[in-house]
């Protein structure tokens, strides 16, 4: 089955996790459907609905929604901030099929957020023909119409548009499935601009030469190796496997070809022990890094720790452009 096709094919009845991811047979297993939220609760945008949205605009003055009128993305702004301080933004990309606020949900990323310090963008893709969410990512995932919407350009001006509000030190991405090949494209072109990204369960383009960055961005990917719907062995053609990904920005930000292993995570919940392990390129490197985080029995959809949001973060922050020896 081609990677569009396992993207694609899901069972109605699987609602669940539909809003969270294209669906293959892996997302359809107790393990992989983790503490994936039932739905979108329709709370208000930028309100916290018990998913984990935090309030928004209200301590500086900054509006909840940003964006044209027919494609409004929600803005946390931190919890304390004096306006003229420039802080980090992390861009949030759903999973195909998604939405923006059952991302956040799932991941538990805005009060995080508020708490470090950091703005967050938390966006919408466009619907395709069968009514779901997604990216114009890459060739593999997911404009399967394909409507050829641009994306990028979308992405960049919710950017331009908080930087035309507020000081913003570094941009940093995190997505998940098909967001998390959103991320990649974004730092093929938008490289000058973005210090990182974090993919979960997402990939890079089939061929190195597909993206030439003009600059290195650190990239760390989170993929489970028993991930059914996007492989983490990669599919020939479509999409590199996740050691492969992460060896190629390793290579574009100069690091030493050799990785070297860190402390295992605790990241997923229905694994037992530290079952993530680490593998980091940072000898030899510029100003950019590249990680692994290998979730050794995990899926599509892991059943995150409380950690997770935690770890994340601390793996964005330190990879800063602005605050970068």
């Amino acid at each position: 089955m081609s990677p569009a096709r396992s993207l694609a094919r899901c069972a109605p009845f699987v609602a669940s996790l539909l809003l969270l991811t294209g669906c293959g047979e892996s997302t359809m297993t107790g393990t992989d459907a983790g503490t994936t939220p039932a739905g979108d609760s329709g709370t208000t945008p930028g309100t916290d609905g018990g998913g984990g949205m935090a309030d928004a605009g209200a301590m500086t003055g900054l509006p909840r929604m940003i964006g044209p009128a027919d494609r409004p993305a929600q803005l946390v702004t931190p919890t304390a901030h004096d306006g003229v301080t420039a802080l980090p933004v992390l861009v949030l990309l759903h999973g195909y099929g998604a939405s923006g606020s059952i991302q956040d949900g799932y991941l538990g990323l805005s009060r995080e957020a508020r708490d470090r310090g950091v703005y967050m963008i938390i966006p919408d893709g466009t619907t395709d023909t069968s009514g779901r969410r997604f990216w114009n990512a890459t060739p593999a995932c997911c404009d399967f119409g394909p409507t050829g919407v641009d994306d990028v350009a979308y992405i960049t001006g919710l950017l331009d548009e908080l930087e035309g509000m507020a000081p913003v030190s570094d941009i940093l991405f995190m997505g998940h499935s098909n967001g998390g090949f959103m991320s990649y494209r974004m730092a093929c072109e938008l490289a000058p601009r973005i210090s990182a990204i974090a993919s979960l369960a997402g990939s890079d383009y089939a061929n190195e030469t597909d993206c030439e960055p003009s600059q290195p961005v650190s990239v760390l990917q989170i993929h489970g190796d028993l991930d059914e719907t996007i492989g983490y062995a990669g599919v020939a053609g479509a999409y590199p496997s996740a050691p492969d990904a992460v060896a190629r920005w390793a290579g574009r930000a100069g690091c030493d070809a050799t990785s070297a292993s860190g402390d295992a995570l605790d990241l997923e919940t229905s694994l037992a022990g530290a079952e993530t392990t680490v593998e980091r390129y940072t000898a030899g490197c510029g100003d950019a890094e590249a990680e692994l985080w290998t979730i050794e029995g995990g899926g599509h959809i892991p059943s995150i720790t409380d950690a997770f949001a935690p770890s994340l973060f601390d793996w964005l922050l330190a990879h800063r452009r602005s605050t970068s020896p």
